[in-house]
């Protein structure tokens, strides 16, 4: 499986070799997009260049390098190498990679084990790696397309180093694709504006763009050149309307955001479905709607958030496009509901008095004495306790004592919110009358 390769010279292509496969690179500074990585200035050439390579989680979109880089790290580092899939490895597999590992160990060289998809490998298969990688015999370097935070155990991330793989821009796909017309020693039979659409398409995956263009060139008659239009009847995919990571995409999500926020559900619609047909990932767009609920509802309606979130399990459960309707219907809901960013801007202030008085105690009423000495200090002399009060409340002051009480929030009497406002009022009074 090839990623984002291309050699110095265009060399013939054997029968039926891809042409993602032909344009592999002989070394890291041929890797396009992730300059980050492979640059001069790069996390991984600053690696190979003071001799120590520790074990690494690759962690991007596909099409992006991680196959690639890791192969290439084993050549420019004099390692063995060893490739395996977690989707079509077990147990007896890794026993098998491991052996082999030692004896090239005992032998005086060290293996780079590269696992693909290493997410997709159980927890005690990923517990597995760890005495190989403790004492040396391998130096571990897994990819993956998922959060490594989520879906791998914390022993395995505490050894490794996660380096993230971005998207490929347009200007990386752009190269790319002027070095398939270098090796195939022909230009793309598309007008300027295809030849655009054919970059979005890839949508930042290096290898999607080599294969599109093996389609155009299959396809196109001596002579002929494509539109966007017959761009997208040969290749059988549509152009997005816009490029996710420029203007038309955050235009496009801020006008979303702005039309719920004005509760205008009939605009929102509008602009869910925009982003929908352009091709947007339903999950960014899942996280967007649960943040509206977030910063523009609040606890004006609390079950905006609820809501949000079960959109997000459903389109999970349903995938596309049935899933779709539950995050139209989120939207909905959300452009409906009563707003409100009370709880938005209090945290915004609260977080400003965090950093200013960050180096205040809190109150020794409020802290435990689990210490004769801290017993002595009065920790947690004078603290009442609130269910033991009337009315559950005893009213005390928790800030720390150099600050002084504060108001952060605010709740504007809409929706919940007007029942927030009559609690904390009511607290206020007890307050006052009992001079707390």
């Amino acid at each position: 499986m090839a990623d984002l390769f291309s050699p110095d010279e265009p060399e013939k292509a054997p029968l039926g070799r891809p042409l993602a496969d032909r344009l592999r690179p002989r070394n890291l500074s041929e890797v396009v997009g992730q300059e980050h990585l492979t640059g001069p200035d790069g996390a991984l050439t600053r690696m190979i260049a003071s001799g120590s390579l520790g074990s690494m989680i690759f962690w991007g979109p596909p099409g992006t390098g991680k196959t690639t880089v890791a192969r290439l790290l084993a050549g420019e580092t004099s390692l063995g190498f060893e490739q395996i899939s977690a989707i079509f490895s077990g147990v007896a597999d890794l026993k098998k990679v491991f052996e082999a590992a030692r004896l090239r160990r005992a032998n005086g060289r060290q293996t780079l084990l590269f696992v693909d998809e290493i997410h997709r490998f159980n927890r005690a298969q990923q517990d597995s790696f760890l005495p190989v990688m403790e004492d040396g015999t391998v130096i571990l370097v897994g990819a993956t397309t998922e959060n490594p935070s989520f879906e791998l155990n914390a022993a395995l991330l505490s050894r490794s180093r996660v380096l993230v793989f971005h998207s490929l821009d347009e200007d990386s796909i752009a190269k790319l694709l002027l070095r398939a017309e270098e090796t195939e020693g022909k230009a793309l039979p598309l007008d300027e504006e295809a030849r655009g659409a054919l970059v979005r398409m890839a949508d930042g995956d290096g290898r999607a763009s080599l294969t599109l263009s093996e389609e155009v060139w299959r396809a196109a008659k001596p002579g002929e050149v494509f539109d966007t239009e017959g761009l997208t009847r040969i290749v059988q995919r549509r152009a997005p309307i816009y490029d996710k990571g420029q203007d038309g995409h955050y235009n496009l999500i801020s006008a979303l955001h702005k039309s719920v926020r004005g509760s205008d559900p009939d605009a929102a619609l509008y602009y869910l479905c925009r982003m929908f047909d352009a091709g947007e990932d339903p999950l960014y767009l899942g996280r967007r709607l649960v943040r509206m609920a977030v910063e523009d509802i609040g606890l004006a309606d609390p079950q905006a958030l609820v809501i949000a979130n079960a959109a997000k399990d459903a389109y999970d459960y349903l995938g596309s496009p049935e899933g779709e309707l539950a995050f139209a219907q989120a939207c909905v809901y959300l452009a409906t509901a009563p707003k409100s960013n009370a709880v938005y801007t209090a945290f915004k202030a609260a977080t400003r008095a965090a950093k200013e008085h960050g180096s205040l105690l809190p109150p020794k009423h409020i802290l435990n004495a689990p210490t004769k000495l801290m017993k002595e200090e009065s920790y947690g002399a004078g603290y009442r306790y609130d269910h033991d009060e009337p009315d559950a409340f005893s009213g005390q002051d928790y800030f720390p004592e150099k600050m002084s009480r504060q108001t952060f929030y605010d709740p504007p009497e809409r929706g919940f919110e007007r029942e927030v406002r009559k609690r904390l009022e009511y607290w206020a009074k007890l307050r006052k009358e009992r001079g707390a």
